[in-house]
């Protein structure tokens, strides 16, 4: 009841012109002139895609904001070794969502298949299935390519539904990332694979790439995305209390695997259609229903919603947020980002036109300031370095950085771009002298710099 009221009188404090400056409208990445790129499988050269990046308008009205996007993200995508043979297409997207999101006080909705949420790049969020269950009767997997239709249709709930994320892993790209029939999106934590403290696909090795924003232990992660009930989602760390205090801590699902060798009953103890035992080709965590949740009442552990209510640099007075989970190893952790179920009310938020007068909104100059820009945490490596050279920037970009090479006398040697929803750019340094250069970041209003060494 205190949550509920508590979220109750944190929509009431949205009104009037502090509507403009909801976190709901002003945390969309916003492009009009950038196209994407895009890997296909046997060729590391990205190709154009020709579609615009990110989100290319924003508007709100007393009561809704939308977004419109393409889908499409700023970081290359593909390819995808499963044999998927879509890419990213443009989506034509319209999103409406509330500025003043609801607790659902009946029975809790479910997530379902597609589009779950957006992220600040909108690019689309879905949960953790792929479409695909086990038939007791058949003894066999059924639905999605290559298998029989499972009963129901392709909407059933079935007894045992395939986790997405471990087994479609051959599938993502470098940014963890898949195309549903053009609909590009993330089951899971948007960062790239080659980031995680341990590694679990090396598909970054030949098709380089980033996510949406890179893991700091140390900072509160960005918000990153909307789920369809309309509360905001954050990366994998947040502060260790609720209230805003207690320093950065890894937020932590409550969902763990079950101790079981055979698939018969579900964890709260309901005998279901047999699936397959565990084992090799079906390991724990390959089923979704192969998790029960374990309530926890450390603060840094979320509800049965993967949400949780917390301060956050964007809500100082605090909102219900969901939280893109990892484990220790900075893999993904079920349910990776909002579900089983939402917290609040949810609703299909893409629609096809605007039925309301509303206000465009226009960022502010809101760039980076000469303390912010010393204190963003860039890392150029390797450093000293032979032949390549990378620049990634943690957190998420949500302004273009220009990336400049210097000698040493401050000549111009190669220039390159971060845009907003990226993180990472490389220079080719082969045909440089050994020596020490200068890498200048910039946004236009201030300037930050660190040497280099080439050595060989």
């Amino acid at each position: 009841m205190k949550q509920i009221l508590f979220s109750t009188l944190l929509a009431a404090s949205i009104g009037g012109t502090a509507q403009a400056q909801s976190p709901a409208i002003t945390s969309w990445l916003q492009n009009t002139t950038q196209t994407g790129t895009y890997y296909t499988s046997g060729n590391s050269t990205t190709i154009n895609n020709n579609i615009l990046v990110n989100c290319q308008k924003v508007e709100y009205s007393a009561t809704s904001v939308y977004v419109t996007a393409t889908g499409v993200p700023s970081y290359s995508t593909g390819p995808f070794l499963d044999g998927n043979p879509s890419q990213a297409q443009d989506q034509a997207a319209i999103y409406q969502f509330p500025l003043q999101p609801q607790p659902n006080t009946g029975t809790p909705n479910s997530t379902t298949g597609g589009n779950i949420g957006v992220f600040v790049n909108g690019v689309s969020l879905f949960d953790y299935r792929d479409g695909v269950g086990w038939n007791s009767n058949t003894n066999a997997l059924c639905g999605g390519p290559g298998n029989s239709p499972c009963p129901g249709g392709p909407a059933a709930s079935n007894d045992w539904n395939r986790d997405a994320v471990p087994a479609e892993q051959d599938g993502f790209d470098c940014a963890k990332g898949h195309p549903a029939m053009g609909n590009y999106h993330h089951h899971q934590n948007p960062s790239a694979f080659d980031l995680d403290l341990q590694v679990l696909s090396n598909i970054c090795n030949l098709y380089d790439a980033d996510g949406l924003y890179v893991i700091d232990s140390n900072q509160h992660s960005p918000l990153i995305g909307y789920a369809y009930d309309g509360y905001p989602i954050y990366g994998a760390y947040g502060y260790a209390d609720t209230n805003g205090t207690g320093g950065i801590v890894r937020i932590r699902s409550s969902y763990q695997l079950r101790n079981i060798t055979t698939r018969t009953t579900h964890a709260d103890g309901s005998t279901v259609g047999a699936g397959p035992a565990v084992s090799t080709t079906y390991p724990l965590g390959y089923f979704r229903e192969d998790y029960a949740y374990v309530a926890n009442s450390s603060p840094e552990y979320l509800d049965e919603h993967n949400g949780r209510f917390s301060v956050t640099p964007e809500y100082p007075n605090g909102t219900y947020a969901y939280f893109a989970t990892v484990d220790e190893n900075w893999n993904s952790a079920y349910p990776y980002v909002v579900g089983p179920t939402f917290y609040g009310t949810s609703a299909n938020r893409k629609i096809t036109t605007i039925s309301e007068t509303t206000t465009t909104y226009t960022a502010t100059n809101t760039s980076t300031t000469a303390l912010d820009m010393e204190h963003l945490n860039i890392k150029v490596i390797p450093n000293p370095a032979s032949d390549l050279v990378a620049i990634q920037v943690s957190g998420l970009v949500k302004e273009n950085l220009q990336i400049t090479l210097l000698d040493i006398m401050g000549r111009t040697l190669q220039q390159k771009t971060i845009q907003a929803g990226q993180t990472l750019t490389y220079f080719d340094i082969q045909t440089l002298y050994e020596g020490t250069y200068i890498v200048q970041i910039a946004n236009g209003e201030a300037v930050r710099t660190q040497k280099i060494i080439v050595a060989r």
